[in-house]
């Protein structure tokens, strides 16, 4: 049978990090399959993807495009050859219009001289609406929704007529409607004809999506299967080798006193309409407190707002029983407050820095990490080991540049540098996203610990069912206002749905927040 695409004992070593990325691998690939590729972090997923591109060169091993062997030495000789690749982190220009990104560096031209604009954003409109990607050409990027911008990543590719399509952990970035939006999107132009490389942590994306999946561990392929042929369990315990348990952790510790209380929060997005509206709630010592709702219903300002990056414009934040509301963010670290950001790259990263300037650099004042002034380099280095075999960050060695690591072993140095120490407070946001299912788990067993040490911890997750299984007490919010306070033991996955839409249920099963510790 001739494959689109077939790799053949494809290899690939890293002499810097010691690292054997690819081990003979072997992947197939037949015109108009949705194939995906999983593995844990650190499993070799990316390197393979980037060979396949001609960012990487392989060692050894063959590449295949239609029967016939082809190196790939750049990516202009990967497009030349029909191979496009929608990367994790977008490489578009924010000043540029939809048009102007999707065409760059093959502009339409009246002449030499003038280009012609009203050509480009004609093919780009019958380009988005031949392929079901309906976008305004003449829009802005740093206008557009991730989601939208994702799609101009998407319409760029089919412009320079690839058709095997790379995607790198494509809903790593997008909110549910739009990681929902996209599969629809990757179906579509499967059955348009085109061939789809799909790269995920996620599971459930997996049985949704793809026909085919190829499990990767520790740089060599695993095993390929039918996605009909398989499940969710299986193939988790194919990734990491080993069963995968996310089953409710509840409680076995009672709640002490009070950490941060909440009260009558209100705090403004960035062009200053109401985002929280008057938010009450509490979180105590052995406690987890999960924070519920669809992306975009003021949990973000929430966090800002506690952690010190945003004003409050209304109610109070206690630490302990003392007023916070004016310590910046540096004096509220201070007292105890750990914050795992949403955005690990724009805000929980420094990514011109090297790996222990990250995973030291919201401590590097400290004691441990300086003495008259000087940073002690040798015990940021022996920490940055440390928290690099604790937390499994694949890849890593200390004195390279972080921005070399995978997203999810990016993920990996925050949690690491956040969940070292004993933290009192923890303010966890989205901390498993872009991660493996081996790593979540991890990491919701280094919550639970952390929790039972005595810290208490805000969890925000769009994910429903880790707040589910993680917290002691969920808070559910809808347009900035909290529609309900709930344990997890005493109402379903569906009726925390209804609160997180906003609507209401049996009103027996809400609890006030002065009753949380209860």
């Amino acid at each position: 049978m001739k494959y689109i695409l077939e790799t053949k004992k494809i290899s690939k070593y890293f002499e810097s990090s010691n690292v054997q990325a690819n081990n003979d691998v072997d992947i197939k690939l037949s015109k108009g399959e949705i194939h995906a590729v999983i593995g844990e972090n650190g499993a070799g997923k990316t390197t393979l993807m980037n060979i396949l591109y001609g960012l990487v060169s392989p060692d050894s091993g063959e590449i295949f495009i239609e029967g016939v062997e082809k190196e790939i030495n750049h990516p202009n000789e990967a497009i030349n050859l029909g191979i496009g690749m929608v990367h994790q982190h977008f490489k578009l220009v924010p000043s540029y219009s939809v048009a102007e990104n999707i065409t760059l560096g093959m502009e339409p031209r009246k002449n030499k001289f003038f280009l012609d604009k009203k050509e480009e954003s004609k093919s780009v409109k019958e380009l988005s609406n031949k392929m079901g990607l309906e976008i305004d050409p003449d829009s802005l990027i740093k206008n557009l929704s991730v989601g939208m911008q994702q799609r101009v990543e998407i319409l760029k590719v089919l412009h320079r007529n690839a058709e095997i399509l790379i995607f790198d952990e494509p809903t790593a970035v997008l909110t549910p409607q739009e990681v929902r939006e996209l599969l629809k999107v990757v179906k579509s132009l499967a059955k348009k004809g085109k061939t789809i490389l799909f790269i995920t942590h996620k599971l459930g994306e997996v049985m949704e999506v793809a026909d085919t999946v190829t499990v990767m561990r520790q740089g060599s392929v695993v095993g390929t299967k039918k996605v009909k042929d398989t499940n969710v369990n299986e193939l988790a315990s194919m990734m990491v080798g080993r069963d995968i348990n996310f089953v409710r952790i509840g409680n076995p510790n009672k709640p002490g006193e009070v950490v941060l209380s909440v009260e009558d929060l209100m705090v403004l997005n960035e062009v200053g309409v109401e985002a929280v509206k008057g938010v009450s709630f509490e979180v105590r010592r052995n406690q987890i407190v999960g924070i519920a709702g669809v992306s975009g219903n003021g949990q973000n300002e929430l966090v800002e707002a506690i952690v010190g990056m945003k004003n409050i414009e209304y109610g109070n934040l206690t630490f302990y029983g003392d007023n916070i509301n004016k310590l910046n963010v540096g004096k509220r670290r201070d007292l105890g407050m750990a914050h795992i950001p949403e955005d690990r790259i724009g805000t929980g990263l420094n990514m011109g820095a090297n790996l222990e300037d990250n995973i030291v650099l919201t401590g590097y004042k400290t004691d441990q990490f300086s003495k008259f002034g000087f940073l002690l380099k040798k015990e940021m280095q022996k920490f940055s080991k440390d928290i690099i075999e604790r937390f499994s960050v694949a890849s890593a060695v200390p004195g390279e540049g972080v921005s070399m690591l995978s997203g999810g072993n990016m993920q990996k140095v925050v949690l690491g540098r956040e969940l070292s120490g004993n933290p009192k407070l923890v303010i966890a946001n989205q901390p498993t996203r872009g991660l493996d299912v081996g790593s979540i788990e991890f990491v919701h067993k280094t919550l639970i610990n952390n929790r039972d040490n005595g810290s208490a911890i805000i969890l925000i997750s769009v994910e429903l069912e880790e707040i589910f299984n993680l917290s002691d007490v969920v808070v559910v919010m809808f347009d900035g206002l909290i529609s309900g306070i709930v344990k997890p033991e005493e109402v379903t996955l569906e009726e925390i749905g209804l609160l997180m839409a906003g609507q209401p249920i049996d009103e027996d099963k809400l609890i006030q927040y002065k009753e949380m510790g209860v």
